[in-house]
This record gives C-alpha cells, structure tokens and sequence, in this order.
C-alpha cells in the first residue's frame, strides 16, 4: 500500500524520503533516483510532513516512539505534519496525537504553531492505491486536514473529514466492520443458492438488481469464475489479506467492548477470520471465507 501511494505522490511532482524495514522496497526507489534512509527519525530529520502505511497499532507505536522513532530524539520536530493511514484502534491515534500536540516545531509554520498529526487511514485497497483512487477518511485539527487535502488527492479519489482524533480510525474499523458481515452473508447467501440449483451469476444478478445490492456482490465478489478482476479470479491472490481484516475486527471487538457495547455479529466474523488464519489462508484475500467454508461452489 504505501509504496503504491509514494508512486503517485512521485508522479505529482512531490519530493519524497523512503525509509522501510524491507531494504528491497528501499532498493526500488533508490534506484529511480527517490532519497532512501536507514531509520524512521533520518526521514523525520530531513521531512516536512510524514506519511507512514502500517499493518498494526504496535508497528505505528515503534516508528513514532520506538528507537530511532520518529519522536525519539526531543519534542522539537522538524515536520509541521504527521499523517498516519495505518488502520489502528482510535486510542492510540489519540494518544499520538495529543504527544505531538505536545512538541515544538524547529521551523515555524503559517497557522501552526506546534505540529499536527492526521489519523487518515484508507479504503480500496491494494488496486485503489496502485490507480489513486483510495478513499481517506480523516481525523485531527481542521485546519491540518484542509491544508492536507491535495496530498490526499494526489493519492485517492475523495476525503472525508470525520472530526477530532482518532475519527478516522473509529470510521475505519466501523467501515471494515460492515465489509466483513457484509462478504460473510453475501458469501452464505451464494453458497445457499448453488446448492438450491441456482447459477452463482445469476443470483448475483437478481442481488444487484434488488436490496441485497452491495460492495461485496457487485464489486468485490467471492465466487470464482463470476467476476474478472477479483481476487475470486485469480485464486484469491493479491488484494486485502485475511490477517489483515482478522486484525481489524479484533479493533472492533475491542472499541465495542470498551464504549459497552456487545456485538455478536462481529464477535462471529472476527472467530471466523481468525480460524482461516489458522488453516493458513491468512495471506490470501479475505473473500477467499467463500471457497474456504462452502468448497466445491466456484461458478461452472
């Protein structure tokens, strides 16, 4: 994901500094010429806004606050800008947040006097941030977010503005939430009928047609052989990872149980995807539950 949002933050004439753990990803870019650094705080040293895509809340917390972090050398920052579009659990967005809030910048800003932090995580996915057409949904000071918006649109389609800190986590774990129950019942639903004798592509178009319409049955659907395109179409390969949606519905189960709210739908999903972690399908695209629990169905 990020390197394919560097690419088009390249593309728009933006100068960047790449800094991964995985020194291939770093070799790509520094053989087209794009400045590399070995640590987190070199990019932040040389920067002013910061950008970082990672896969979980302990990820985020090492590079801002672990050795040779982003913040690990003093409260006085070089960036006017943090923006993290990693999907986390809102508190700690928060919690970095109001530790940012709490630096000095080393070079004044016009309209900021301390430096701000973004919580901007995505949606669309792997194809989505390869094409610029993610959707960010944004959360932070105001003025930070509008001075933010031609980043966002150099890598995606359209931004939302969800509020203070730590919204644009809450939406997207709310976002995920509804994607997985949604593939869950599109999946059971197209498994009932193939085994009622009805053709996977044509339930799917009598579905999007009437009210079960959805993301995951006109876009994104699990049936191989109904849709090209798809990660369905192609063994399941590419697209978002079945750890990774296990992983976000654990932020949910968590967020729902700490506001004192029980949900048993998502409780459900998150043992479900949890489980095809365990049969080892954790790296295949998450509508791969369909072949996983109803094998045998693949469109003829």
């Amino acid at each position: 994901m990020g390197s394919r949002m560097a690419n088009n933050l390249i593309e728009d004439g933006y100068n960047l500094t790449v800094h991964d753990v995985d020194h291939n990803a770093m070799k790509i870019f520094s053989e087209r010429g794009i400045l590399t650094k070995e640590s987190p705080f070199e990019v932040a040293d040389s920067s002013d806004v910061l950008i970082t895509m990672l896969p979980s809340s302990n990820h985020v917390l090492d590079v801002y606050t672990g050795r040779n972090g982003l913040l690990s050398h003093g409260n006085t920052l070089g960036p006017w800008l943090f923006i993290d579009s990693s999907t986390i659990d809102p508190q700690t967005s928060r919690k970095l947040s109001a530790t940012i809030a709490d630096c000095s910048l080393k070079r004044k800003r016009d309209g900021f006097e301390v430096p701000a932090m973004l919580d901007a995580p995505v949606s669309g996915g792997v194809l989505a941030a390869q094409a610029g057409t993610l959707t960010f949904m944004v959360g932070g000071l105001e003025e930070a977010y509008v001075a933010a918006k031609p980043l966002f649109l150099s890598m995606g389609k359209s931004t939302i503005y969800c509020g203070g800190a730590g919204n644009g986590s809450a939406a997207k774990i709310c976002n995920n939430l509804a994607m997985a129950v949604s593939m869950l019942g599109v999946s059971e639903a197209l498994a009932l009928g193939q085994k009622l004798g009805i053709a996977a592509s044509t339930l799917t178009k009598i579905f999007n047609s009437s009210s079960a319409r959805c993301w995951s049955s006109d876009t994104y659907n699990p049936v191989p052989g109904v849709m090209d395109g798809v990660p369905a179409s192609r063994n399941y390969d590419g697209g978002f990872a079945s750890k990774l949606m296990a992983k976000d519905l654990n932020l949910a189960t968590e967020s729902a149980k700490e506001v004192g709210l029980e949900f048993p739908l998502t409780s459900q999903a998150e043992k479900i995807f949890t489980q095809l972690c365990n049969d080892g399908h954790g790296m295949k695209d998450f509508s791969c539950v369909f072949r996983h629990y109803y094998p045998g169905n693949d469109e003829l």
